[in-house]
């Protein structure tokens, strides 16, 4: 025999084993092939990490709209909010907003 196929032969030696080439078979399944695969867990590892970061964001703000609540429950909180955002007024009062020229938006010809 060329020195070649002693070589080839003494490579595919290990592969005569019959365990060995169940366990080779057994990984690459559950590397690849089978539904609970490595990669699909670790895609849904990652996902639940995105997921836990999105309930600590919304758990955040669930916080600021509970006092938001908490200060439009008041008659002094309603009427601030009506003043600001609506700008509401009471009767015999004048309001005066006050415009500073770099709060105005600037036409573009000037």
């Amino acid at each position: 025999m060329p020195r070649s196929s002693k070589s080839y032969i003494k490579f595919l030696k290990p592969f005569k084993n019959v365990f060995l080439l169940i366990l080779i078979v057994f990984s690459v399944w559950m590397l690849f092939f089978d539904s609970n695969s490595w990669f699909i867990h670790n895609e849904l590892n990652n996902e639940i990490d995105k997921l836990e970061e999105e309930k600590d964001y919304y758990k955040q703000e669930i916080k600021k709209d509970q006092k938001e609540i908490k200060k439009l429950s008041t008659d002094d909180g309603i009427e601030k909010f009506g003043r600001e955002h609506y700008k509401m007024k009471r009767e015999n009062e004048e309001i005066y907003i006050i415009e500073y020229e770099d709060s105005l938006k600037q036409k573009k010809n000037e």
